[in-house]
This record gives C-alpha cells, structure tokens and sequence, in this order.
C-alpha cells in the first residue's frame, strides 16, 4: 500500500514490500521497502519513470539499487587477496551473478520527511561474499528535481572490493522509446560477449552507440556501458530523453562518483509488453565484471565508506 492508505484485513501484502511516498510542489517519488527501489517518479501528474504497478514484482531491475556492484559478474566467481569467491547465480540464462546482494532485501527507515527519506540495510556475509557492509540510501526532492546519495561502510575487519549503481527506466510518454530523442555523453562504449561481459573498449564514432548528439533512438537496440563521459560545468554527466515535440523532457545525471552510464533498451525483457517502453539509464560507480577486470573497482579499508549520488531533472520545469 502507499504511505498513508489503510490496510484491510484481507488485504494482500504488496510484493514489494511497504510503500514511502515523498513530495515536493508538483513532484512526487514512490520508493519500496524491498531493495529501498525507486518505484515511481511523476512530475504535475506525468510519469518520468518506466516503473511497475504496487500489485507487481519488480521487473527488469526497475528502480532498484544495485549494491556491492552493478552489472554481471562472470560465472560470479572472483579472487580477492588470493581467495576464490563463488557467488550465488542469480543470472542462470548467462551463467553470472548480476546487479548486487541488496536488491531484495528489506529496508528500514532511519528518518523522513515530506519531501525525503533515507533507509539502511546491513548486507552481513552470504556466499561468496565474507564481508559486512552497511548501506544507505536517501531519497531527496526539492525545486531542481530527485536526487539519490548511496553510502556503503565496510563494518568487516579486512577490505572488501565494492561497486554501486542504480536501474532506473526513463520514459517521456512515448509508448515506445523508438520515438524519443536521446543524448548520452559518452566517447567510449565496451562491447560485449553473449555473457554480457565487456570485451574491450571502442570509440562510438561511426557506430549506432554514438548519441553525443540529440537523436531519435529508433530502433537501435543497445545493453552496453558507455564511459569517458563529458561532463557539463557543474560536474555533472548528463543523460537525456526527450518527447519528439520536445515536451515532456528529462535528464538523468551523475556526479563524478559515476563514470559510467549503462545504456538499456530493454529488447531483452522477459516480458515482452514492457520492452522499449522505457530507457534504462544505469549510473554506475565501475565497468561490468570489475570484481574481475578492475575496471573502476573501488576498495573499501575496515571502517571507510563511499558515496556517491546521482538524480533526475525534469527538464520540461526548468
């Protein structure tokens, strides 16, 4: 149920959990109990975000955060200071671990506001992953749009590796992106192989990745990471999406904690009336695989934390 809504006795429990709604003038943003996800963000009544109704499961990744990494990890198998790790496969189809251990986990609420919350989750030891790390998320509205501050402190007694990132879906009202217009800010995208692992680096000039410019997505279909990222004055990487009339407009951005933005189509969905609906835009603190690569990976020392925020901007109100 929505924050505020009474339940009923012969009332099913929402799978994902409690509902928190926060709001600021014409903005509103749902986040879920369960992974503390982004389930909703609507501005003057308008969707901005591809999410999924309170009676669903998340699908997708939609709206979730994706803690202690983003992305696959090969075989979800690692080595860290000479130890092999196994993880759980939680991508079987491709053989990988995928988007973290946080996501399905509950949430509680450290404090609120109208227009904020944060929530707190400690991921203790599981398999393949010895490690105790202390998770926060705070959701924030106010008069330039959402943003969203992930801090992870390492709780254990040795240094762990870590990455973050998050899975939301923007939308501008298309039924389809196809129609929308996109830039992404990136000079670089990492090709992958049919595991989804990147296989090198290449340059998007003379590709179809190359969207630097403001373009109609048509009916490219892209699920690849893009890197080298140009940043406006504020120090902020900007993606954008489009209406093709204009309006409405939207833009996700990142600080410099992210240097990379997945890109997602959504050609692969298991369900196929939500593929394309909505663009993932995944800001995400290391490349995909970096508990292997090293690409981007982050070490955090017993007691130190990181953080990093990323947000979305309706652009049609500025």
């Amino acid at each position: 149920m929505d924050a505020g809504e009474a339940a009923t006795p012969d009332a099913g429990w929402p799978p994902s959990g409690r509902q928190f709604t926060i709001s600021h003038g014409d903005q509103s943003a749902l986040i879920t109990e369960v992974g503390a996800a982004l389930r909703r963000y609507r501005v003057d009544g308008k969707d901005l975000l591809d999410g999924y109704a309170q009676d669903e499961m998340c699908t997708g990744a939609r709206g979730q955060s994706l803690i202690p990494w983003p992305n696959r990890i090969r075989h979800g198998r690692y080595v860290w200071e000479g130890q092999t790790e196994q993880l759980d496969l939680s991508e079987p189809e491709k053989g990988g671990a995928i988007h973290g251990l946080t996501r399905w986990a509950n949430w509680a609420v450290e404090h609120s506001s109208e227009s904020s919350i944060a929530l707190v989750h400690t991921q203790h030891a599981c398999q393949g992953w010895p490690w105790v790390l202390e998770c926060h998320l705070e959701y924030r509205l106010d008069e330039d749009g959402l943003s969203v501050r992930t801090t992870a402190i390492n709780r254990s007694s040795t240094p762990c590796p870590y990455g973050t990132g998050a899975h939301p879906y923007l939308t501008v009202g298309t039924p389809h992106i196809d129609a929308a217009l996109a830039r992404v800010p990136g000079s670089v995208y990492l090709p992958v192989d049919k595991e989804g692992i990147p296989t090198g680096r290449r340059n998007v000039e003379g590709t179809s990745y190359d969207l630097r410019e403001m373009q109609a997505l048509g009916d490219r279909q892209i699920d690849v990471t893009y890197t080298e990222l140009e940043r406006d004055d504020d120090g902020r990487a900007r993606v954008h999406l489009a209406h093709p009339d204009g309006s409405p407009a939207v833009a996700l951005w990142s600080n410099e904690a992210y240097p990379y933005f997945e890109i997602f189509t959504g050609d692969t969905l298991p369900q196929e009336d939500r593929r394309r609906t909505g663009l993932g835009v995944e800001p995400m603190t290391c490349a995909p695989d970096a508990f292997n690569s090293g690409e981007g990976l982050i070490t955090l020392a017993p007691g130190e934390s990181h953080t990093g925020i990323w947000g979305i901007e309706p652009k049609s109100r500025r």
